[in-house]
């Protein structure tokens, strides 16, 4: 019987992706045999995450996940929506939303984490399921949100079921008042977060690039007029254009005669203490990824046999 050490293991995965323990079980079967570990593997069907490694995944889910007063948004992707119907993908999305909760906010700290019910990893477990469905799969972003007091509100549209959808928000509210009025607060926001897609929560929270990119289409909108009265319609577009962007600036979608810190604000009546809207989190399915386009087949066949389609 050979020893099978954790190198070997390490090498075998990383040229099948196969999971963990089946890699293992791959050389005690050959008998260190790396070679023939890896037709084992091919056999069983469980090496075919290698193969789907390169192909673009841009559709799939994102989940929702609180608990107390902390919580979690990740999106996991695939390749086709069909996919993201299935009742294994969803329950491994869904599972897997649920141990981000204990992690750090990190998509590491997720592939590192036990899988409950297994023997594996979170990452071993989504290349088994890659084996089994046959798609490239991708754990492609987390984040979590935590609040000493007070409540995280979420809100997912296009929801296939519960806390899975293709748009995900989470809203953390911080403050001593009433739970109840909050939730609601809450809520309200993180639908209207989803509908406006603001940048930032405000103006220090927009990034210098993206200043400096309006400030430079200001300035050739406006190109010609002396300095001092450039400088002044920048400071007058920023100021418009942060009004848009910023979560705290922008008309409430439910009350656009409103400001979204105008609600917070009359909203402390209500709940009796303080209200701090503390941070959001905004995630759309497959958002800056770029996706393949469909071939097509008769322009394909046309060039291949010389002529138009």
């Amino acid at each position: 019987m050979a020893n099978i050490t954790a190198a070997m293991v390490k090498e075998l995965r990383e040229t099948t992706s196969a999971g963990m323990m089946d890699c293992k079980a791959a050389l005690a079967e050959t008998n260190g045999d790396m070679e023939a570990a890896i037709d084992w593997l091919r056999k069983k069907g469980l090496s075919k995450a290698a193969k789907k490694a390169g192909r673009v995944a841009a559709e799939g889910l994102v989940a929702v996940e609180s608990s107390g007063h902390t919580a979690t948004i990740l999106e996991v992707n695939s390749e086709t929506d069909f996919v993201a119907r299935n009742d294994g993908f969803q329950a491994f999305v869904r599972e897997a939303a649920k141990i981000g909760l204990m992690g750090n906010g990190t998509i590491e700290s997720l592939e590192a984490a036990h899988f409950p019910g297994s023997q594996t990893t979170v990452k071993d477990r989504l290349q088994e399921l890659i084996a089994t469905i046959g798609e490239n799969m991708t754990l492609r972003r987390i984040a979590k949100l935590e609040v000493s007091k007070g409540v995280i509100a979420s809100y997912v549209h296009n929801a296939v079921t519960e806390g899975l959808g293709k748009i995900g928000v989470l809203v953390a509210l911080e403050s001593e008042g009433d739970v109840t009025v909050l939730g609601t607060l809450g809520r309200q926001i993180a639908m209207h977060v989803a509908a406006t897609s603001p940048l930032a929560l405000d103006a220090s929270g927009v990034d210098q690039a993206t200043i400096e990119r309006e400030s430079a289409i200001l300035r050739d909108k406006n190109a010609g007029k002396p300095d001092h009265v450039m400088q002044k319609i920048i400071d007058s577009g920023l100021k418009s254009y942060f009004k848009e962007v910023t979560l705290l600036e922008q008309p409430f979608v439910h009350d656009p005669s409103k400001t979204v810190t105008q609600v917070l604000k009359e909203a402390e009546g209500k709940a009796g203490k303080p209200v701090t809207l503390k941070a959001f989190v905004r995630y759309a399915l497959g958002e800056g990824i770029e996706k393949e386009e469909a071939p097509d087949f008769a322009a394909e066949v046309a060039a291949a046999a010389g002529t138009k389609a």
